[in-house]
C-alpha cells in the first residue's frame, strides 16, 4: 500500500513502477495514521521522508525515515533511519533486520541450552564448581561472539544493491506486509 500526501497522478505513477496496487493519495498526516491503524492484523512497515510522516512512522510497527535532508521529527519518530534517498536501502534494511533477529534468537537459545546443560552437569557432580564457573564464562563469550555475526551481514555481496531500485524486492516486501 502506498500512503502519500502527493497527488493521485504522481502516486499512481510511482505505485505502478513499484508494483503496488493499493494507493491512497492526497493524505493528511491523520489520514495516514488512520489507514495504518486499520492494518492491525499484520505488521506495518512505513517509509517516510518529511515532517508530515512523523505521526505515521510512530504509529507503524516499523517506521523508516529516508534521506539525510529529511525532517528531524521524522527521524526521531522512526525506528530506522536510512541516510540516502534510495528505496533499495529499505529492502536491504529489512534483510539486515531479519538476519539480525535470526542471529539474536540463535544466540539466546544456544546460550540458554548450553547454560542449562552446564548446570545439569554441575548438579550431578560431573563438573566441579570452579570449572563450571569458568565454563559458563566460555558459554557467555561464545554467545556474544555468535551475536557479533550480525555486524557483517550488510557487507555481504547481494545484500545491499546500489543503483536502480530493485523492483522485484520491493514487490516482495509489499506482498509480505500486505493485509
Amino acid at each position: 500500500m502506498l500512503l502519500t500526501g502527493d497527488t493521485r497522478s504522481t502516486a499512481s505513477h510511482i505505485a505502478a513502477e513499484a508494483g503496488i496496487t493499493r494507493v491512497l493519495a492526497d493524505c493528511l498526516p491523520a489520514d495516514k495514521v488512520a489507514a495504518v491503524a486499520e492494518l492491525n492484523d499484520r505488521p506495518v512497515l512505513m517509509v517516510g521522508d518529511g515532517v508530515n510522516d512523523a505521526p505515521v512512522l510512530a504509529a507503524s510497527d516499523v517506521g523508516v525515515a529516508m534521506g539525510a535532508r529529511g525532517a528531524t521529527a521524522a527521524s526521531e519518530s522512526a525506528d530506522v533511519v536510512i541516510m540516502l534517498d534510495d528505496l533499495s536501502k529499505v529492502a536491504a534494511a529489512v534483510d539486515i533486520g531479519r538476519h539480525t533477529i535470526h542471529i539474536a534468537r540463535t544466540s539466546i537459545w544456544t546460550g540458554i541450552l548450553l547454560s542449562v546443560g552446564l548446570m545439569a552437569a554441575a548438579a550431578y557432580g560431573f563438573v566441579p564448581a570452579v570449572a563450571g564457573a569458568l565454563l559458563q564464562e566460555l558459554v557467555d563469550l561464545a554467545t556474544i561472539l555468535n551475536a557479533l555475526r550480525a555486524l557483517g551481514h550488510s557487507r555481504k555481496p547481494g545484500v545491499d544493491s546500489p543503483g536502480r531500485v530493485p523492483l522485484d524486492r520491493l514487490r516482495k516486501l509489499d506482498r509480505d506486509f500486505r493485509p
